[in-house]
């Protein structure tokens, strides 16, 4: 459970804390670092003035990270879990619960790290190698070369959906964000998985 969803069950109004990551999250995700201030950060949240928010984080910098690192956390003790029979149901509907996440991280490895050069790779790389990891102890026909290839496609296949959402919109003129695009986006993912490692069963051979 991330802390997050713990917070809401425990209480109908979030901590102070929380309703600052929760409008960093979307201003971060929406423009990025740079672009975004800390008075308007505080404005967001419902602060008084930027004084309650430097109560919480240093500055900028140290909320930035507290932000990533709280929507980062939940996926890696999920992907560590291992590629169970409800891996794929419960990341999506992680990453439906929390439409910001996918775009930040989006943003974070193309645009911000310019700005917090070491600590990007520092908040991203267990995701990447815990997702390597898994797909290692998978075996199979996939050669060891091939998974730093298929981590990142994986990750595209399932992230990109989240992330381009507002690109499919505006194409498709449907909401992909809906209740009924997210099981659909469900069902396919577990149907092209289980396509994409059919040849690890050996049921599969000669088909």
């Amino acid at each position: 459970m991330s802390r997050r969803t713990a917070a809401a069950k425990g209480s109908d109004t979030p901590s102070t804390r929380d309703a600052i990551l929760d409008a960093a999250e979307r201003r971060f995700a929406e423009r990025g670092f740079a672009a975004v201030s800390v008075r308007e950060i505080s404005t967001e949240a419902g602060l008084r003035n930027q004084a309650s928010l430097y109560h919480h984080f240093r500055h900028k910098r140290a909320l930035y990270e507290a932000v990533l690192a709280r929507g980062i956390e939940p996926i890696l003790a999920l992907v560590s879990e291992g590629y169970g029979e409800n891996f794929v149901d419960r990341l999506v509907v992680y990453l439906a619960d929390h439409p910001h996440l996918p775009r930040l991280i989006q943003r974070a490895a193309l645009e911000d790290r310019r700005y917090l050069p070491s600590a990007i790779p520092r908040l991203l790389r267990p995701l990447y190698q815990q997702g390597v990891n898994v797909l290692a102890e998978r075996g199979g026909s996939w050669k060891p070369a091939d998974l730093p290839h298929l981590a990142t496609a994986l990750y595209q296949l399932i992230f990109g959906y989240f992330a381009s959402a507002a690109l499919f919109e505006a194409v498709t003129q449907q909401d992909p964000r809906s209740q009924v695009a997210v099981h659909r986006q469900r069902q396919f993912l577990k149907a092209a998985l289980a396509k994409l490692f059919a040849s690890d069963d050996p049921r599969a051979e000669g088909r």
